[in-house]
């Protein structure tokens, strides 16, 4: 047995403007290549601008207005968690493919936008196919950027391998591919970043793709909640919030620790009498000051 992916992106794909068909436009795009089981990728960029969400404006005034709090901030780059649950670079906001002094802001809702058009290349060529709404982003620890899936119907977005085991026999705990990450990157390669071709068809994951009138969970499902990450806030960010300790602040931190935990980060500390630093390490693993000093006994 062998497995076989191909993925194409095709040239022809007039620029998109606000109300156009975009189903429409990529089934002529296509042709009659389209079958059962394909997965279609499209930018969020030409869904953005089918949808309006192109306008002439500041970059910066528009990425605050997408932007639910910040993450990182290096110089002018700001690292932000999006009102979609995203973290990313800008909150998305891009000024690249688009007219001098106009911006793109992310889909209002990639999921239903994926849906909405994976409904319609089923009334419009019969088949039965996934779609990925495919945005560009960073990666925390590498150079680099990739695609990943912003939106998703009709697929399956993370295969679950936990319980399973390897042919060795090994148990997976935590094996959890994000496959529609990877048709995204996939489509990526074929598209390019300056050839006009912002659709591809991904074909061989058929296994993916779910029946009719089943949309899935979306690529939402791939965004952890707030607390949820290792990694709230960047490095110097971490410092100052903690600092600061503001109860607005205190969710990206994640959950509270167990004491013992607490005790044991509290130990690294130079000077345990140092209130201001005991407090922020405290706020940091979801204590206050006064919650650990009673546990401690001292107060």
């Amino acid at each position: 047995m062998s497995s076989r992916l191909e993925v194409w992106a095709p040239d022809g794909l007039p620029e998109v403007a606000p109300g156009d068909d975009l189903a429409g436009l990529a089934v002529a795009a296509v042709g009659a290549d389209l079958a059962d089981g394909d997965v279609v990728c499209v930018t969020s960029k030409v869904v953005s601008k089918a949808e309006g969400r192109t306008r002439v404006g500041d970059r910066e005034d528009a990425i605050d207005e997408e932007t639910v709090r910040l993450v990182a901030r290096r110089g002018a780059t700001r690292i932000v968690r999006h009102r979609l649950g995203l973290t990313m670079a800008a909150a998305g906001v891009d000024a690249s493919n688009v007219e001098a002094g106009s911006i793109v802001l992310l889909p209002l809702d990639p999921d239903a936008s994926a849906r909405d058009l994976r409904r319609r290349l089923l009334e419009l060529t019969g088949a039965n196919v996934g779609v990925v709404v495919t945005d560009t982003a960073g990666r925390a620890w590498r150079e680099g950027q990739t695609d990943i899936a912003i939106g998703a119907a009709g697929i399956v977005v993370a295969e679950d391998f936990a319980g399973r085991t390897d042919p060795y026999g090994n148990p997976l705990a935590v094996t959890l591919p994000a496959v529609a990450d990877e048709l995204a990157g996939a489509a990526e390669l074929a598209q390019g970043k300056l050839a006009g071709r912002p659709l591809a068809v991904v074909r061989g994951r058929a296994d993916l793709v779910l029946p009719p009138g089943e949309d899935g969970p979306g690529a939402t499902s791939l965004v952890r909640p707030e607390g949820g990450d290792l990694f709230g806030f960047g490095a110097r960010e971490a410092v100052v919030r903690a600092l600061a300790g503001a109860e607005v602040d205190r969710l990206p931190f994640g959950a509270p620790v167990p004491a013992d935990e607490l005790a044991a980060a509290l130990a690294r500390l130079p000077d345990a009498a140092d209130r201001t630093a005991v407090a922020a390490v405290c706020f940091a693993h979801g204590w206050t000051w006064e919650d650990w000093q009673r546990r401690d006994g001292r107060a």
